[in-house]
Parts: structure tokens; C-alpha cells; sequence
């Protein structure tokens, strides 16, 4: 059984080999394969290439476009700050929607411009040729919420939820349709699974969180599921106030991260949702032994049972131990899905 067919298993509820493996590696990725992150984001073939090499040389069941939460937003026309060896960051004190006027005469980027998301459909076509049918292929938008964050910035927007929740509204109509039609791309590309990041809605309160992000995060992902995709939400931060509503999501898989315990979202999620992670990255991962990242995974399998997949929290850090990695390589190969 191969990685694709792995996770398709898991997703779908069949039986497998062993337990999938599916870390978000990004600088840790370029920094792999010797490239300079800044290139890594800018050139999806600097991308693919290093997702490639780190899949096989850890023995990942997926590759990922993700990179930066800086595309749709910069192709909106927000400033971006870009760096040799970091990722781009979108310039908060100038938000492209600091006048909310704007929304009103704002067009969607055309996804197959010649623009940073043209940048990850191609990338979605290089993974299909090299490793389709072997890896599964992971795309990647931002969510309603992390994209409005990115659009008017993450503090107006905290505001705007109290002092304007119509505009909101508007606001995430946008996001929503432009994170459909960004993801159709991809997955007309070749894209088998479709990663959803909406880290913001991590830091507004459950209410909110009910009344105005988790409408628009459903629609997104039965969007998604009508246009052939799988679909992986990923929040980081503590989602503990919000976990069984993102359980009613559908996703396919659910990312923790490390201070959500997996025991609880398990209880709140129902014993069908696929759960993802989640051992602290840095304190566990990077600074850990391969003997405590065993234990610390095993625990997570543990407390996930059978509907599990093995990762980190959330990124695996730059500077990570090789044989840190390689501890949850040597779980996933030796441990069955039960």
C-alpha cells in the first residue's frame, strides 16, 4: 500500500497497512533540500522538488503546497513583505482593506493569472506528474476567517465583528468564493486534498466563532466535497471552546494542535472524525528524544484510537533533529491503524 492509497484508506474508512504519516514540513523542507525559503514560496518548482525529497527521504504518505498564508491576499493587491530566507508577510499596518469601501469594487484574481496562485496550481500539476498515484496531493487555501484576517488585518477585524458585522459578512462572502474558485484550480490541476488554513478563527470566542465563521467554513467544505476534493481543516492555536462544532463540519481530517488534548476532541468529535497530530513542535519535536516523541505519539494514537494520523501540532520546526523526524517515521511504519 502506498501513501496515497493510505490516506484515501484512512479517510475513507477501510483498512490499511499501518497508521498514515502526514507532517507539515515547509522550511523545514527547503531547508532540506538547501533552498532558501524565499525562493521555496516564490517557485513552485523550488516547492515541489523539496516536498518531493523530503516525502521520500522520511517517508511521508503526502506532499503540500503550503507555504505562506500570503497568496490570495497579495494577489488582491496587499502589501507583502518578502525575505530571502522567510516566508512573505503580509504588511498589517497597511491592510489592503483598511477602507472598507474597497470591498465593494474588489474583483477576485483570475487563479490561473500571472500571480502567486497561478504559482500553486502549477505546483498542483508538477506533483501529479512526478508522484501521482504514490503520494497524495495536498493543496492549500486559506480559510474565511484566517483570509479576511489577511485582507483587513487581524486586530480591525476583531473589531469589525462588534462594530460592523454586516461588513463582515460581505467580507467572508468574498473570501469564501475566491477560496472555491482558488481551489477548483487546484484541483482541476491535480489535487486530491484540499488543506483549509484558518488559524484566526482560533482567537475569537465560541459565540462568534458559531454566528459567523462556522456558516461560511461549512459552506467552503461542502464546496469542496461537490467539486471532487477531500478536505483538511487545520486551526492553529487553541480550538478547545470550538471543537464540536468543527466536528460538524464534515472535514475529512482535522488537524489538533498541541494544546487541544486529543482525548477531548475525540469525545466532542464523535469516533468517525479522522484526527491529525499533535505533539507540541518545538517542546516535543525539535528539543525532544526520539524516545520521548515515541512515547508522546503513542499517547496521541492512544487517546485518537483507530481514526488517526500521525503528525506535530502544526509545522515541524527549521532545525529539527533528522533523527526527531524519523522517530515518527519509525512509528507510523511500525504501528498498525487498528
Amino acid at each position: 500500500m502506498n501513501g496515497r492509497e493510505r490516506v484515501f484508506a484512512m479517510m475513507e474508512g477501510r483498512p490499511m497497512d499501518r497508521v498514515p504519516l502526514m507532517p507539515i514540513t515547509m522550511m523545514f523542507a527547503a531547508d532540506h533540500a538547501g533552498v532558501k525559503y524565499g525562493h521555496y514560496a516564490a517557485d513552485y518548482r523550488a516547492l515541489v522538488d523539496s516536498q518531493i525529497q523530503t516525502a521520500e527521504a522520511y517517508d511521508f504518505d503526502y506532499v503540500s503546497s503550503i507555504s505562506d498564508p500570503a497568496r490570495e491576499a497579495t494577489d488582491c493587491g496587499a502589501r507583502t513583505e518578502w525575505f530571502d530566507d522567510q516566508p512573505p508577510a503580509i504588511i498589517e499596518s497597511d491592510a489592503f482593506l483598511a477602507d472598507k469601501a474597497t470591498l465593494a469594487s474588489l474583483d477576485i484574481p483570475d487563479p490561473l493569472g500571472e500571480n502567486r496562485m497561478h504559482d500553486r496550481v502549477r505546483a498542483a500539476a508538477l506533483f501529479k506528474e512526478r508522484v501521482g498515484g504514490e503520494k497524495l496531493i495536498e493543496g492549500w487555501i486559506e480559510g474565511p476567517c484566517a483570509e479576511a484576517a489577511d485582507l483587513r488585518g487581524i486586530n480591525t477585524l476583531m473589531l469589525d465583528f462588534y462594530d460592523d458585522p454586516d461588513f463582515v459578512r460581505d467580507l467572508f462572502e468574498f473570501t469564501l468564493e475566491m477560496g472555491l474558485r482558488f481551489a477548483r484550480a487546484q484541483v482541476e490541476a491535480g489535487v486530491e486534498l484540499m488543506g483549509v488554513g484558518d488559524a484566526a478563527a482560533s482567537l475569537i470566542g465560541p459565540q462568534l466563532y458559531q454566528e459567523f465563521v462556522w456558516p461560511y467554513e461549512k459552506r467552503l467544505v461542502e464546496g469542496l466535497h461537490n467539486m471532487g476534493t477531500k478536505v483538511r481543516l487545520h486551526i492553529c492555536g487553541n480550538t478547545n471552546a470550538i471543537l464540536e462544532p468543527i466536528g460538524r463540519l464534515g472535514c475529512d481530517i482535522v488537524d489538533l494542535d498541541f494544546m487541544v488534548p486529543v482525548a477531548d476532541a475525540r469525545r466532542a468529535m464523535g469516533p468517525d472524525q479522522v484526527l491529525l497530530g499533535n505533539i507540541d513542535p518545538v517542546r516535543a519535536l525539535r528539543d525532544g528524544s526520539p524516545e520521548s516523541i515515541t512515547d508522546a505519539i503513542a499517547q496521541c494514537h492512544r487517546d485518537a484510537g483507530e481514526r488517526y494520523i500521525v503528525s506535530a501540532g502544526c509545522e515541524v520546526p527549521r532545525g529539527t533533529p533528522r533523527e526527531n523526524v524519523l522517530a515518527l517515521t519509525e512509528y507510523a511504519r511500525t504501528t498498525a491503524s487498528w
